[in-house]
């Protein structure tokens, strides 16, 4: 859709064709966030600002709400603060809106902060909570209506050639072909999707209520763990000291590659995750295993005794293997794969396709 609209934007006439009847893939499966400070200076920060811009004007246009809330990374040893204190500094002087937050401010603007052994947290203001089942299923009529984008929905593609594609023998004609499937573009181009340094993650979420009336955390809650996953964080020299503390310490979460955040849409409810397991095929059935852990870690960093559990769920999304943020491709002439923005689609989504079709 983020394509859709860049296309749409440039003048062109545009049909997205859906084999689903509505939007079901790892897009609504995660935590809504739009999520600046994972991506690092540069192109990829700029790139997560400009996806929240156009997140933002399309909100206000069709009054869906979303919760500007900031995020606040917690640290609960000398190591995780080192590693704060550092990041602070880099991002201030790179013009990012973050500042060190000691317990006591930390306790007084936040509900729930567990304060034991608490060090203190770096607060960003970048941040955004967008309920994704609202938010992106409601997009393509903001599409339709603002862009004069067609959706196609309920049909499934089978071929693809240089100015056509098809569903059985019904063929559809077009200037330019984008093929934004996600992993599932192995299935038109199986030859091409084994060629890439490409895999797979298979994440596993959980979503909470509160008992207590009106619970609102007031951010988003990131812990120790999220310092190891986003590569923002690399900046900061200490992150090797803290990641040998955690292998140590938390081998199981290593390895299923958990790190614990928890967002607050609108609506109220908390989203928690997550886990990351890499590969082509996964067992379909979710780790109650995993799940414990998960909220095990989040007990250190917040008050969940009230929280009431109402829905569990797994998506799964590509991820490039060699350190690459994207993966754009012209397999035929003017037919497009654009894909392996990882975990990062919400976040970048809109500003990375912009890039393509001006480039284009």
């Amino acid at each position: 859709m983020a394509t859709a609209r860049a296309l749409a934007s440039n003048g062109f006439k545009v049909k997205v064709i859906e084999r689903s009847q509505f939007s079901i893939g790892a897009s609504i499966r995660n935590f809504g966030m739009l999520w600046p400070i994972g991506q690092p200076d540069g192109q990829l920060y700029e790139r997560a600002i400009r996806s929240r811009e156009i997140w933002k004007e399309y909100l206000n246009a069709v009054s869906i709400p979303f919760n500007a809330c900031g995020s606040l990374h917690l640290a609960y040893s000398k190591e995780e603060w080192d590693v704060l204190e550092e990041l602070s500094d880099i991002f201030s002087k790179s013009g990012r809106p973050v500042h060190l937050m000691d317990p006591h401010q930390i306790g007084n603007k936040f509900d729930g902060i567990n304060r034991t052994d608490l060090k203190g947290g770096l607060f960003s203001n970048d941040e955004v909570i967008v309920d994704p089942r609202e938010g992106i299923r409601n997009l393509p009529l903001y599409l339709s209506q603002t862009y004069g984008v067609e959706f196609i929905w309920g049909t499934a593609i089978s071929r693809v050639d240089s100015g056509s594609v098809y569903s059985g023998s019904k063929r559809f004609d077009a200037d330019l072909i984008f093929i934004c499937s996600g992993a599932d573009f192995e299935v038109l181009y199986p030859e091409v999707f084994k060629q890439q340094e490409i895999t797979k993650c298979k994440l596993q979420m959980m979503r909470f209520v509160s008992d207590k009336p009106g619970y609102k955390l007031g951010t988003s809650i990131c812990g120790g763990l999220s310092l190891l996953h986003y590569k923002s964080f690399t900046a900061s020299g200490a992150l090797d000291r803290l990641k040998a503390k955690l292998q140590n310490e938390l081998p199981e979460y290593m390895k299923w590659g958990i790190h614990v955040m928890v967002s607050q849409n609108m609506q109220g409810e908390l989203t928690v995750g997550d886990s990351h397991e890499y590969g082509l095929d996964f067992d379909p059935f979710d780790k109650n295993y995993i799940n414990q852990l998960i909220l095990d870690y989040l007990k250190n960093l917040v008050n969940i005794d009230q929280w009431k559990l109402i829905e569990t769920w797994n998506g799964i999304y590509p991820k490039m293997t060699n350190g690459k943020t994207e993966l754009h491709l012209e397999v035929q002439k003017d037919v497009h794969i654009v894909n392996g923005i990882g975990g990062n689609g919400m976040t970048l989504s809109f500003g990375f396709a912009e890039e393509i079709i001006n480039e284009i």
